[in-house]
Order: structure tokens, then sequence, then C-alpha cells
């Protein structure tokens, strides 16, 4: 399912126009963002929670030449499904 299809199924369960479905979608998606850049967690009891995890800074190897090549600190983020969910997909 892409996101073209998520706002179709939206629209038909929620029996609103797509273009509706689209902004409650983009709305979702922009508050979870926000609140990741923030460093805050977001919870959908039943569903699962968005976290930002933090991944430090290493060495790694470039495949083709094998030289030592720096990797950064970086902010990832994180999504740990909730009980309910995974009930539903067993």
């Amino acid at each position: 399912m892409n996101k073209t299809d998520l706002i179709d199924h939206i629209a038909q369960e929620a029996e609103i126009s797509k273009a509706t479905a689209q902004c409650a979608l983009e709305a979702v998606i922009g508050g979870v963002s926000t609140t990741l850049k923030k460093g805050g967690t977001v919870t959908l009891v039943g569903f699962g929670t968005f976290a930002v995890g933090k991944r430090i800074a290493r060495t790694g190897r470039n495949p083709r030449t094998g030289a030592a090549i720096k990797i950064e600190a970086a902010k990832v983020p994180k999504f740990r499904p909730g009980k309910a969910l995974k009930d539903a997909l067993n």
C-alpha cells in the first residue's frame, strides 16, 4: 500500500472526500515529524510508538576501496508496534 492507496482507504472508511483524507493524513504525518524533530515521542494506543533513536559515531569501510571512513552520529526515527497491532498480525 502506498500513500495514494492509504488516502483512498481513509476516504472510503470515513466517508469523506479524497482531498479531505489527504489533508488529514498529511496533518498526522506532519504532527509526528514535528514531535520527533523536537525529540519527543508519539504514542498511538493499540498501534504503536514513534520515537527518536540515536546512532553513535563510528568508523566504517568503503566497500569499493576498503578505505576507512568516519560515519557521523545521527538521530534516526524508530517505531515500536503496539500489542493490538502485533495481535492483528498473528
